[in-house]
């Protein structure tokens, strides 16, 4: 895949996420459809929190010399990070930014810096590419989630 499709895909992720989330109420996006799983908003707190260690991960495999990048646990955030207390709004316009901000530094990469690598701590070596491709997939994956939550709302 051309760098430039993979970054059109990538920012087309947060008006995907929108169109989803559009017209839902508060309490439909706070509502647990099955004990033990997540709300929606909670899905959407998931990719802004998750964006941000993207965006993170790929610029210290820029800025630093085969860099480690520490996993994180998803259930941990949402169980600290106030997932419940944050809007929508924010969220939405958190990923969009992040989004737009990463794609200018990602279209300034050579073919060659896209091969840069880190770390992980889990996964072992990974690139910008695999890092973009998928951040690209993370909302198209868990969308099919949303969609499922929204049949089951009251």
């Amino acid at each position: 895949m051309a760098f430039e499709d993979l970054i059109i895909r990538y920012l087309d992720g947060p008006s995907l996420l929108e169109a989803s989330v559009s017209g839902l109420s508060e309490d439909q996006l706070k509502t647990r459809c099955e004990p033990g799983k997540w709300s929606i908003l909670e899905v959407v707190c998931h990719f802004t929190d998750f964006e941000i260690v993207y965006a993170d991960r790929i610029k210290r495999i820029l800025a630093e010399d085969n860099p480690t990048l520490m996993s994180g646990d998803p259930d941990e955030y949402a169980k600290t990070l106030a997932y419940h207390d944050r809007s929508l709004t924010t969220e939405l316009a958190v990923i969009k930014t992040i989004r737009a901000h990463m794609a200018e530094i990602l279209r300034t990469l050579s073919s060659d810096q896209w091969e840069f690598t880190g770390t992980h701590s889990r996964d072992g070596q990974i690139s910008i590419q695999e890092l973009v491709e998928r951040i690209t997939g993370h909302i198209p994956h868990h969308l099919k989630f949303v969609e499922e939550k929204k049949k089951n709302l009251p």
